[in-house]
């Protein structure tokens, strides 16, 4: 768990960092930074998806995933109860800026493969280069959001915390094997790109409505490993 600590630690002290010079940023540089993350997310989401979904073994698995994860968010109005809920804590910029935040550090290769490495063989390779990213990326964020931004980091230690226990406790399921994480990531990538506009406000995409299709490849895999 040493490798997910260590990220955790980074988004709090990359937190820390970007409030004491958010202090001293009027508000069109903040504007600019603001517009600058919704860039980075579309950036960053192409690259997660096309890395992975050229080694899918399931191409139209995403595509489902996101639809019936979008049906499902969309009863449940995920989006709208999670934004009023934070909106009460520090307004709709702080909602969009940590729901943003947390797509960013919990969705991507680094944040779901390296647990799962980390735990099977012990390599915190990817865990350490996504510390440093997300070093830089919350200090960005904090310098836009404000102090807030630092809820984000026990979210992200539960998240990879779940795919390093899964790794330890099912070393030889199925669950792991194939193109899962690969899937994931393809989702997550989309996932990203869709709160990228959301950030420019080219359209409200309700990224989180979208969440529920995360667990779509997860339950295919499980269905396919009993047959």
């Amino acid at each position: 768990m040493i490798g997910t600590i260590v990220n955790t630690a980074c988004i709090i002290a990359g937190t820390l960092i970007g409030t004491i010079f958010k202090k001293g940023l009027g508000e069109k540089y903040t504007t600019a930074l603001f517009n600058i993350m919704g860039v980075v997310c579309l950036a960053l989401g192409t690259s997660t998806f096309t890395q992975n979904i050229t080694k899918s073994e399931f191409p139209v698995l995403f595509i489902l995933s996101l639809a019936i994860g979008g049906i499902i968010g969309t009863a449940l109005d995920l989006d709208g109860r999670t934004k009023r809920y934070l909106a009460k804590k520090g307004g709709d910029s702080f909602a969009n800026g940590l729901i943003t935040a947390c797509l960013l550090y919990c969705i991507g290769t680094f944040s779901i493969v390296g647990p799962v490495m980390s735990a099977l063989q012990g390599d915190n390779t990817f865990l350490y280069t996504n510390s440093t990213l997300d070093l830089v990326t919350s200090t960005i964020f904090a310098t836009t959001y404000g102090i807030g931004m630092i809820l984000a980091a026990p979210i992200l230690f539960c998240w990879q915390g779940m795919f390093w226990l899964i790794a330890k406790l099912a070393s030889s399921s199925p669950l792991l094997q194939g193109t899962l994480v690969n899937e994931l990531a393809a989702v997550g990538g989309v996932l990203i790109i869709a709160s990228g506009i959301s950030l420019l406000k080219l359209k409200d995409i309700k990224t989180l409505n979208y969440i529920p299709a995360l667990l779509v490849p997860v339950l295919w895999f499980l269905i396919k490993s009993l047959f």
